[in-house]
């Protein structure tokens, strides 16, 4: 009697966070007596702005030709229920006006990433921390950088490669960015 071979079992991943997974993620966070990152407010007009936070961690100043601008940091608060989360708040100046916007921030070097919102959407990016650093995600990291590291707030994350690694972040990560309803 002919018997075929056993097929090799295709090996385990690891649970990170597939194409399913990550709305499931959202859905923790609510679950979890949390929000996802809220809507920003936008003060159009500097003098009606509130004054600078007392924990603000400037990641990036620039003079251009609309005049100053500045990004930074700050209310950086420890999810209660999921280690390794954050949120925290970012604030921008630009032109004249102050926006403030909220995020979450996951630290896990097995699946670090940033929620962030954009109008109605929530958009998922998961990183690679001490990985390539684009224009595209260059900002994702600075923010990253600045909750899960703060000491690094501010410094080039191209330069930040080594630090990843002596972190336990591979550098290997695939990045990814999904919009959540």
């Amino acid at each position: 009697m002919l018997t075929r071979p056993a097929l090799p079992t295709p090996p385990r991943r690891p649970l990170g966070l597939s194409m399913p997974l990550r709305p499931l993620l959202a859905c923790c966070l609510l679950l979890a007596g949390g929000s996802l990152p809220v809507a920003a407010v936008e003060f159009p007009n500097a003098e009606n702005a509130p004054s600078r936070p007392a924990d603000l961690l400037v990641l990036q100043q620039r003079s251009g030709p609309e005049g100053p601008s500045l990004l930074g940091v700050f209310g950086a608060v420890s999810d209660p229920v999921l280690p390794g989360l954050w949120r925290v708040k970012l604030w921008q100046e630009r032109i004249g006006r102050v926006t403030v916007s909220g995020d979450v921030v996951r630290c896990d070097p097995a699946a670090p990433m940033r929620i962030s919102g954009e109008g109605r959407q929530q958009i998922l990016r998961e990183l690679n921390p001490g990985g390539l650093i684009t224009p595209a995600n260059r900002l994702d990291h600075l923010v990253w950088w600045a909750v899960c590291v703060p000491r690094q707030a501010g410094v080039d994350p191209a330069l930040l490669g080594p630090e990843a690694r002596r972190l336990g972040y591979s550098g290997r990560l695939q990045e990814r960015q999904q919009i959540l309803p």
